[in-house]
């Protein structure tokens, strides 16, 4: 976690897809910020009743961006440790290191940019419910997935030591 990303900043007149992957990097890289200074404890610390921890919810967002960009285009992804459909992407198990969690989630962000930049928008794929999907949805999708997520990021920052804030500033 010693990499920081650089401010990323959704161009005001960039084309569709160019301004889609931007806002997604945007709201990655705050998810990434709102890791920075905390120890092991309070990275996968429960905070709420449901058993939400930061560290869980990167780890639900790399299988995101896998399920998404990946599988649903018919692309090959890394095997899971996990199941995301038992719900064991949300948490932390012990056994997992940190390292090896932030490093999945960047592996899966890496995968997702190739599927991004490789393909067009009106690219089709299907998604785990058998629904066909377009590139663009899909896109928008995990957009706000990863919006909604580093919202209750931020949230469980502030609750640890009062870090607050969007967006890393600059």
């Amino acid at each position: 976690m010693t990499t920081k990303p650089a401010a990323v900043h959704v161009p005001y007149t960039g084309g569709e897809k160019e301004s889609l992957h931007a806002c997604l990097d945007r709201h990655r890289n705050a998810v990434l910020w709102k890791l920075e200074g905390l120890d092991d404890e309070r990275l996968r610390r429960p905070m709420t009743p449901s058993g939400t921890s930061l560290l869980g919810l990167v780890k639900h967002l790399g299988s995101v961006e896998y399920g998404w960009f990946r599988t649903a285009f018919g692309h090959e992804t890394e095997p899971l440790w996990f199941d995301p459909f038992a719900g064991e992407d949300m948490s932390a198990d012990q056994g997992e290191t940190t390292a090896q969690i932030v490093d999945f989630y960047g592996r899966a962000r890496a995968a997702a940019d190739r599927t991004i930049t490789e393909g067009s928008l009106d690219d089709l794929g299907t998604s785990w419910n058998g629904a066909t999907v377009s590139l663009r949805w899909v896109l928008i999708r995990v957009v706000e997935e990863t919006a909604r997520h580093a919202g209750h990021m931020d949230i469980l920052r502030e609750l640890i030591d009062g870090t607050a804030g969007a967006h890393r500033p600059g």
